[in-house]
């Protein structure tokens, strides 16, 4: 039985180049960046020239670009610095973000007694960006925060446009970009944004890293105290493979970006085709022309197939996701489903199917013959 991956909106498999390139700097370049010897400054320079790397394919400058150890860490500093050394009073964000920025917010608000405003979402799993602009008519020191692609249904914010609005409004910006960097172009000179993070394992780089951006003159501070590793703001010896390692497979990523978007969104396409041929009744969770990797659907099943169709489909070697990987384990309805679907759907089974370049027609066939058996 061969293994089907369709949950690449959870992690994505390491490119072969990627491989290489950790491999070389694992045995060759052991080194501590911080270290002034010989091995101490190779280790150094192949860290900047990963920054460099990374900030050139988000047209940024190499000194706005943190490493970190993951998405979840690079949210929690931003918010909590925002709040807590920014001066910031109130947090503007909806119901549908990923848990790692919606927990912060909570935490927050109970900790500094801040404000906390939820903008509305539309059926469809879009922002209402009306309301957004009503509650920023409020003065107070506000940051607004909102991811740029819905990790589960695919919902794509329009970066520019609310940088733009915050801009006027004397706001700060901070979006969860964890879903779509290294998959769509994001010009950080043309989007006002003044916070993103990202995640190398969204984009076929290793798990266990990522990164800030922060933009200049933003007045942040650290989360945790060390070394003066990262300009100051983020103490622990770097990992140097994993960094090296992240900034391959994003220039990979933006390399093939164009010609990979095109295959995997005419798979995409076959994906729902075959859905509507074997089962007519199935609806779109979200935008039906959401983000070209995520693909969520509530299939025409009755409540008692809800909790065991994930178990049939791994049986049969597929791998699918109910919604977020950070919850796949609880019973729980996805928050970002409750938001968006009625009571009654929300009981019936939705899938999150989630492709990448490494996917194949055959796949999507074969998820659908395993469908059909449920």
């Amino acid at each position: 039985m061969r293994n089907i991956y369709l949950d690449n909106a959870s992690t994505t498999s390491v490119r072969p180049e990627v491989v290489q390139e950790m491999t070389k700097v694992l045995t060759e370049n052991y080194g501590n960046p911080s270290s002034t010897h010989a091995l101490g400054r190779k280790s150094k320079s192949i860290l900047e020239l990963s920054r460099k790397s990374i900030a050139q394919n988000l047209n940024a400058t190499a000194q706005e670009v943190i490493f970190t150890s993951c998405g979840t860490e690079a949210n929690n500093w931003i918010l909590r610095s925002a709040v807590k050394d920014l001066n910031v009073k109130r947090i503007i964000t909806s119901k549908i973000e990923h848990h790692a920025v919606l927990y912060a917010v909570f935490v927050l608000k109970k900790e500094y007694d801040i404000q906390v405003d939820f903008i509305n979402v539309k059926p469809d799993g879009e922002i209402d960006i009306t309301h957004l602009v009503e509650l920023l008519s409020q003065d107070r020191k506000t940051l607004v925060s909102l991811m740029h692609v819905n990790n589960e249904v695919g919902t794509v914010l329009d970066l520019e446009h609310v940088s733009m609005i915050c801009k006027e409004h004397g706001a700060l910006f901070h979006s969860d970009t964890v879903q779509s960097v290294g998959k769509t172009r994001i010009d950080l000179q043309k989007c006002t944004v003044d916070f993103i993070v990202a995640s190398a394992h969204k984009f076929h780089g290793p798990k266990g890293v990522g990164f800030a951006f922060i933009r200049k003159n933003s007045g942040l501070q650290p989360l945790f105290f060390g070394g003066d590793q990262e300009k100051g703001l983020r103490a622990g010896t770097e990992a140097l493979h994993q960094i090296a390692g992240m900034a391959k497979a994003l220039e990979y990523s933006c390399l093939n970006m164009a010609e990979e978007r095109e295959y995997i969104l005419d798979l995409k396409e076959y994906l729902i085709s075959q859905l509507k041929s074997q089962f007519p009744t199935f609806k779109i969770n979200g935008d039906i022309n959401g983000f070209y990797t995520i693909l969520n659907v509530l299939l025409p099943f009755t409540e008692d197939k809800t909790a065991m169709i994930l178990f049939h489909l791994d049986m049969k070697g597929i791998a699918v996701s109910r919604g977020s990987a950070c919850q796949s384990g609880s019973i729980k309805p996805s928050h970002v489903l409750a938001e968006i679907l009625s009571e009654e759907d929300l009981k019936k089974p939705s899938l999150r199917i989630s492709l990448s370049y490494s996917n194949t027609k055959d796949d999507v066939d074969a998820f659908i013959d395993a469908l059909k058996t449920i």
